[in-house]
């Protein structure tokens, strides 16, 4: 895909970041395979599987309402692009994605100002996902939304990476072309806390098995647990269009909107665009174990505000965020407009943490 001038520039200002701090990532991940008695060949071998199979993925709420009063599946389907930000003005949380705001400032820093150059173009700027590596059915970075479209393999050639959430600012940058940098920081991470991206009881030796064995998004709709990833993933920043026709390799999604009319806009944009449509066990967490010492004690009023029959999921949420759109006046009572919004984001952070497969809930 031919890319804009912002966008090509941005990915060679990563790239060149990336190239600066090639040597001393090459020494960090020298010196932690000698540690953990894997070789470079095995490595390299890793890292060759992690490219080919690993994909990025776009986390969203399908049911949030944009400001023209269209849900984001609506819009979705409407379209068939999926859009920043800037574009969207959409967010779980604070939007700063305008011109001196927040996401603004940082995106200005982090592509050495090549989105700044000209006037602003708001189509050009990434939109944002994170690398799947390990599969789980809820996703990279389930913090950014309930579902997520999984992209096909030759759009990460047109993506730059952080190692961990990009607002941070983190030293680990790079591209597919030089990822030296971003693998440092995975192994290294591995090694000293035999954790990352979510993944417990990892060790370097075992970590590099996987990539070799098993990497990628096959979506385990069977397994136990998801991966609960809130703060840890590889983030992806996509420097181009993205066409649900062109680009998208599956569409996953939380199995509560199934029967609800945001369900039917899903499936009708994975017909229109003949993407594969796979449901996930969802999320759903009975207003008994909310707890008040995670996102804050308001957590347990606000649960029983949003459920229905005695439990919250993903849906309810979207609900609730519709009618705070819709009605502020009949949420005043829980602060203002931003302090509500932000609240029901914390609340799906819970509900990511502790919630159940919804069918486990609702066979209760």
């Amino acid at each position: 895909m031919e890319l804009t001038d912002s966008q090509a520039a941005a990915l060679a200002h990563i790239r060149e970041y990336a190239k600066s701090r090639k040597g001393a990532a090459l020494a960090t991940i020298a010196h932690i395979l000698k540690m953990s008695n894997v070789s470079k060949e095995a490595f390299e071998k890793a890292v060759v599987q992690l490219k080919l199979n690993s994909r990025v993925a776009l986390h969203f709420h399908p049911d949030r309402l944009a400001p023209q009063m269209k849900t984001v599946a609506e819009a979705l389907l409407e379209q068939g692009i999926y859009k920043s930000q800037f574009e969207t003005m959409l967010s779980n949380g604070s939007l700063s994605a305008q011109p001196g705001g927040e996401r603004d400032l940082w995106e200005k820093q982090l592509y050495g100002g090549a989105y700044h150059k000209k006037g602003p173009d708001f189509s050009d700027r990434p939109r944002y996902g994170a690398l799947d590596l390990f599969g789980s059915y809820d996703g990279p970075a389930p913090r950014f939304g309930s579902c997520y479209f999984v992209l096909k393999r030759e759009v990460s050639d047109r993506c730059t990476f952080t190692y961990l959430d990009s607002s941070r600012n983190p030293d680990e940058k790079g591209t597919f072309e030089e990822f030296d940098d971003i693998l440092a920081a995975l192994l290294e991470e591995t090694f000293t806390r035999e954790f990352a991206l979510g993944e417990r009881s990892l060790t370097v030796p075992k970590l590099i098995r996987y990539l070799n064995e098993s990497c990628g998004p096959s979506i385990k709709l069977s397994r136990d647990e998801p991966k609960r990833s809130l703060d840890h993933y590889i983030e992806a920043q996509v420097h181009s269009v993205v066409s649900l026709n062109k680009d998208v390799e599956k569409l996953v999604a939380d199995s509560c909107f199934k029967a609800t009319e945001t369900g039917k806009f899903l499936q009708e944009i994975c017909r229109t665009n003949s993407i594969p449509l796979a449901w996930h066990p969802g999320f759903a967490l009975p207003l008994h174990d909310t707890p008040s010492d995670f996102r804050g004690p308001t957590m347990p009023s606000l649960a029983k505000r949003v459920a229905n029959g005695g439990h919250v999921d993903a849906h309810m949420i979207g609900v609730s965020a519709a009618d705070l759109r819709a009605n502020p006046e009949n949420w005043a009572d829980r602060g203002s407009y931003k302090e509500v919004l932000q609240e029901l984001k914390l609340l799906w952070h819970v509900l990511v943490k502790f919630g159940k497969p919804l069918h486990t809930v609702k066979s209760t």
